[in-house]
């Protein structure tokens, strides 16, 4: 199994049978998680759900973020504490993960839990050099005593601007506004209202960075072996993380470092402001379901530009319908045939989609070959070549496969029992010739929203399309 490492910018190996120490970046609960985020977080699903499926052990920490200038400022705003005011968001988190048939991770720590740590790590960068205490009151880490700064985002320093000051009070910051950055916020009553914590750097609260290395490593060890996140989060935040974490423990952080390039919406970039921001609660109550915003989240490689449509949306229901009707056609395969020619495709659909997942998480490749062998599979049961056997294997692989994409629609869909009783009387009418009957059984089922298929089984109801 070979995945891309940002920092090498090379694809490389991935030891096999060990336990996967894994960090990933998570929300930052001071509103709603919006599609771009959910990228992210479906990619990083799909590496913990590929990693298992290639037997590798997992062991997943994601962070949540309530300690930020976000959540400070929402906090400030509304008069409430932190705590108040980034629960709701937190709840919201898990139930969107639900619905997007993400898997949890092993460890979800909170930065408001991990701030004697964050303590510990500052003291020692203090003691040592790479820190020091500002005149505006706050702690630093001075880049400049960490030569290997801008290994990850390849920044070259010379070519940057520096901030003239060497001091940034801000969590997020431009590339080309390179600074020294904080570690400890010193308390501002003004900006920070109730929210501080005591420490021997006087009342303050951490900087975001130092938040990730103290999670990072009081739950996984000083070397993590893959931490991800949104491109944007390469530069500042990650290489923030390493010259800090490193500079503590003077070893190597993170062995590799995979990052999902962002997602635009028509072909911008999401804002408030153009009104082309969505979140996922936003696309559930136009009607869209999990599964249809998961397919299509995880559609296109986690190192492309992924480009959000509503006909993208459409399409995600059309694909997935499509494995429904392939799925309901396999379960109806009865009888043995003569000349089965279904396995050397079975096989060689197994091999492609192996090989699409062991490189470098090859989705798109990796479907190509669940619809191709879908195409063929339909035309050699067309031929009368399709065994049961065969069929049951193709479902097998289905499922197999699902342990990965976790959107399949494998579970047989039965329709109401009232329906079914209906579409029996139809069949009757039919027989009858009593097409008066028929046709009103047949409007009864269409309005409780399913359509009649007529198969070379018999008729079967299936959900219309919404």
């Amino acid at each position: 199994m070979k995945l891309y490492n940002s920092e090498t910018r090379t694809k490389q190996d991935i030891p096999a049978g060990k336990t996967v120490r894994l960090y990933t970046c998570g929300p930052t609960i001071y509103d709603f998680a919006h599609i771009g985020n959910f990228r992210t977080y479906v990619f990083e699903d799909v590496l913990r759900r590929t990693l298992q499926w290639f037997g590798f052990g997992v062991n997943q920490v994601m962070n949540i973020t309530d300690i930020d200038d976000k959540t400070i400022r929402g906090a400030v705003a509304k008069n409430i504490s932190l705590k108040q005011y980034t629960e709701p968001y937190r709840i919201a988190f898990f139930e969107d993960l639900d619905a997007l048939s993400i898997q949890r991770a092993e460890h979800y720590p909170a930065a408001t839990d991990y701030i004697p740590e964050m303590i510990r790590i500052i003291e020692r960068l203090m003691h040592n050099g790479t820190a020091y205490k500002s005149p505006n009151g706050s702690t630093y880490f001075s880049i400049r005593k960490f030569p290997k700064y801008g290994r990850l985002s390849h920044l070259k320093l010379d070519e940057l601007q520096l901030n003239a000051s060497g001091e940034n009070q801000a969590d997020e910051y431009d590339k080309d506004n390179l600074s020294d950055f904080v570690l400890w916020k010193a308390y501002d009553p003004a900006r920070d209202g109730d929210t501080f914590w005591e420490s021997p750097f006087g009342k303050g609260r951490p900087g975001w960075h130092i938040e990730c290395s103290a999670m990072a490593m009081a739950l996984l060890g000083e070397t993590v072996d893959i931490h991800c996140g949104g491109v944007d989060n390469c530069f500042p935040h990650h290489e923030n993380e390493i010259a800090q974490s490193e500079a503590y423990t003077g070893k190597m952080f993170v062995r590799h470092w995979m990052h999902s390039e962002h997602l635009l919406v028509d072909h911008k970039k999401m804002a408030k402001s153009a009104g082309n921001f969505y979140t996922l609660r936003d696309l559930l109550k136009k009607g869209f379901s999990g599964d249809e915003v998961r397919y299509l989240l995880l559609s296109t490689h986690y190192r492309s530009q992924m480009n959000f449509t509503f006909s993208g949306l459409d399409g995600a229901r059309s694909a997935l319908q499509r494995v429904r009707d392939f799925v309901l056609r396999m379960r109806e395969v009865r009888a043995e045939v003569k000349h089965d020619r279904a396995a050397p495709l079975l096989d060689r659909a197994e091999e492609q989609f192996r090989e699409a997942m062991a490189d470098d998480l090859n989705v798109s490749a990796a479907l190509g070959a669940l619809f191709e062998l879908v195409r063929e599979m339909n035309i050699v049961a067309d031929a009368g070549h399709l065994g049961v056997q065969s069929a049951e294997r193709a479902l097998e692989l289905l499922a197999s496969w699902n342990q990965i994409m976790g959107v399949l629609p494998l579970s047989q869909e039965q329709a109401p029992a009232h329906l079914l009783a209906l579409l029996s009387q139809r069949e009757e009418a039919r027989r009858a010739k009593n097409w008066a009957l028929s046709d009103s059984l047949r409007d009864q089922i269409t309005a409780a929203g399913y359509v009649i298929e007529d198969t070379v089984q018999g008729a079967r109801l299936k959900k219309a399309k919404p």
